[in-house]
């Protein structure tokens, strides 16, 4: 009995080793999540340093920002007012400057724990606070409804309302979820309990931390509140990011298990109890199982026994009909939904899992492999070291993928860029993480290359052009030496803009040598045996210069090419902040722009080269969501080669695209209207 029972134990040490294995392979190793979650935060340190003139503060958020990158997992990003806090108590008032600061009072006395109401103190100049106010008892409120409604395609046309945030999707590639809301520098009395809970977990300094970054309140009421169109749901998503990087790896594989299992198998179950349950109860689970010290001392030889554990207080929770909220325990999240018939129907098939052990993981589409190799393989050794488990490629492409997602900067003006420069600098200088480094570098590439574009005069003596274009061009070039081989394109475009189209071409010339190569990574396409011969082991700066390209991104607000000012104008009427051009096109694009100036043999061969790209190609080098950008290039350089049917043709297949995410259909009708009107002037002229 004792060898049998020994021969058990190795069995689950066995499993648990296997599935830790396909977690990092699934989730990530533990360099992988670091390395997505740095990303983020530096590029937002950055942005929070330079946001004394933005209206709106910007936060990732949700499963994103915690470091998942799970097929079908969307992207939460939260807005609120950079001028506007919320208080506790009206003593607080006297910590802020009114005259600058629109003050809001939380009054929770008449809500359900973590819900309150938002009481307007101060006046506002933001047209969507004051057309949401509401009157109540002679006090003025601003109500969560008619504030969720009005904000819910603020930042992308053609949102819905989903809980409290405006959801849709791009392409059919990312769901987003975007929630406007207000903050509190203040945490909120409710929510008290919770630092003195924290014994062993988070760290004192992550709690201290918390604590003092306040809250968020997000527009959604309490369905059982007695104002449930007003109220407003105290959110504690940026005390979450900090506890989930708090966990250690095995823990946050526990998470990502949980999630796994929630949507692999016990959403499988009926759809009668498919969405009883969301991903919020697995974080809330795992949450209050760390901090009771249940699985504080996981590795990869008891992995499972954490996920065990966090299942039996699952099933624990919905038993009782309770899950309560990890910051107010008093707010219980099964309240309106795990109740009554529905909760007796996800017990009994819960239990029925439970019943069956950890074999009910083997109805995971993702895990069932992992656990079956374990089974049929009992002595074969597993390798549970990360630093094995993911090859220099896979490192370097999700990294640099990463690192591309977040090189976005709000630099619209010259002001705005020197301060970012100024601001960057100031960060590169504090001590980092080296991937902390290299984001900011990239960032340093982008916020050059705008600046040399905005820095762009394009009238005046020449003592005035001179030194703005010197200036330009040191910039331009300098960017290109922190950025990847793509970015040699702003120098190309900087040269045709400047009417420099030898000069323009020969950087073309360089670039498309580079393009070529088949070591390029290009979105997740790449080569592995050529990249690892041509740079495996080298600075990770020059890979960035020798193999490493991404899509052309065009700021809606900097004019970069004459050519496609319309389109950006379009772009910007619809909110939309940038064009993102395949960067093959962009390189056709603009070589064909250059030889209109110096042998136009040559550049109708270029514009048939662009031709069969765009009518040919299947994804590879023009992803289906940027193909309306794509056509309406096209269609401008047949347009400009006097080709007006065939500009017809590829504007009519600009404005018919199933992804139109540019929203450059004003610019696409303008230009057909043109060429309507011109083909039909022709007409008049030749029948005369």
């Amino acid at each position: 009995m004792e060898s049998l029972s020994e021969e058990m134990c190795e069995g689950m040490q066995h499993m648990s080793e296997s599935v830790f294995v396909g977690l990092c392979e699934i989730v990530g190793t533990s360099t992988q999540v670091a390395m997505r979650g740095e990303t983020v935060d530096i590029k937002e340190m950055l942005e929070r340093r330079v946001t004394a003139s933005y209206a709106y503060i910007e936060m990732m958020s949700g499963s994103n920002r915690e470091g998942f990158r799970l097929k079908g997992s969307d992207v939460d990003v939260m807005y609120w007012p950079n001028n506007h806090r919320v208080i506790m108590d009206m003593s607080q008032s006297e910590y802020y400057n009114t005259a600058n600061t629109t003050l809001i009072l939380s009054k929770s006395s008449e809500s359900p724990p973590g819900f309150t109401l938002l009481q307007l103190l101060t006046q506002t100049t933001y047209k969507e606070v004051q057309s949401t106010c509401v009157k109540m008892n002679g006090r003025t409120y601003i109500s969560s409804s008619k504030y969720r409604q009005l904000t819910c395609s603020a930042t992308l046309p053609n949102s819905v309302v989903h809980g409290p945030c405006g959801s849709g999707d791009i392409g059919q590639e990312v769901e987003y979820d975007t929630a406007f809301c207000f903050v509190s520098d203040v945490w909120p009395p409710s929510a008290s309990s919770w630092k003195d809970r924290c014994h062993s977990w988070p760290d004192p300094e992550v709690v201290d931390e918390i604590v003092r970054s306040g809250c968020h309140f997000v527009a959604i009421g309490h369905p059982l509140g007695l104002h449930e169109q007003e109220e407003w749901r105290m959110s504690f998503s940026q005390a979450e990011n900090r506890c989930v990087y708090a966990m250690d790896h095995c823990q946050f594989l526990t998470y990502g298990l949980l999630k796994l299992f929630l949507k692999e198998v016990v959403n499988q179950q009926s759809e009668e109890t498919k969405g009883l349950l969301c991903s919020y109860h697995m974080k809330t689970t795992i949450f209050w199982a760390i901090q009771q010290n249940t699985v504080s001392n996981l590795c990869p030889r008891n992995f499972l026994a954490g996920f065990w554990v966090c299942f039996k207080l699952l099933l624990k929770w919905v038993y009782e009909g309770v899950s309560p909220n990890f910051f107010i325990p008093q707010n219980n999240l099964f309240l309106t939904k795990v109740h009554g018939s529905a909760q007796n129907r996800l017990f009994l098939q819960l239990h029925e899992l439970y019943k069956k052990g950890l074999a009910c993981l083997l109805q995971s589409s993702s895990i069932r492999s992992y656990i079956i190799s374990a089974l049929y393989n009992p002595r074969l050794s597993i390798n549970t070291d990360e630093s094995v488990l993911k090859c220099e490629i896979d490192h370097d492409l999700e990294f640099f993928l990463e690192m591309s997602c977040n090189d976005n900067v709000k630099s619209n003006s010259l002001y705005s860029c020197m301060k970012h420069l100024a601001e960057l600098e100031h960060l590169i200088c504090s001590p980092l993480t080296e991937y902390k480094v290299l984001m900011l570098q990239k960032l340093k590439a982008t916020i050059l290359q705008r600046t040399a574009f905005i820095l762009h005069i394009n009238k005046g003596v020449n003592k005035q052009i001179y030194i703005p274009d010197k200036l330009s061009c040191h910039m331009i070039t300098l960017a290109a030496k922190f950025g990847c081989v793509s970015d040699m394109l702003y120098i190309a475009m900087y040269y045709y803009k400047t009417l420099r189209y030898r000069e323009a071409l020969s950087v073309i010339k360089m670039t498309e040598t580079k393009l070529v190569q088949p070591c390029l990574i290009y979105r997740r396409h790449v080569d592995t045996e050529s990249y690892i011969e041509a740079v495996g082991g080298q600075s990770w700066a020059t890979k960035m210069r020798q193999a490493m390209a991404g899509d052309i991104k065009l700021y809606s607000t900097t004019s970069y090419i004459s050519e496609l000012i319309l389109e950006q104008q379009s772009a910007l009427q619809n909110r939309v902040p940038a064009l993102y051009v395949p960067v093959f096109v962009m390189l056709l694009f603009l070589e064909f722009l250059c030889y209109r100036h110096i042998d136009t043999t040559l550049s109708q061969e270029t514009l048939d080269k662009l031709h069969i790209l765009i009518h040919l190609d299947q994804g590879l080098y023009v992803r289906d969501i940027f193909r309306d950008i794509s056509w309406e290039i096209l269609g401008i350089c047949q347009q400009i080669t006097g080709n007006a049917k065939t500009a017809l043709y590829s504007y009519q297949q600009s404005m018919s695209t199933r992804y139109p995410i540019h929203q450059i259909q004003n610019a696409t009708q303008k230009r057909i209207q043109e060429l309507r009107s011109s083909i039909s002037h022709q007409q008049i002229n030749y029948d005369m």
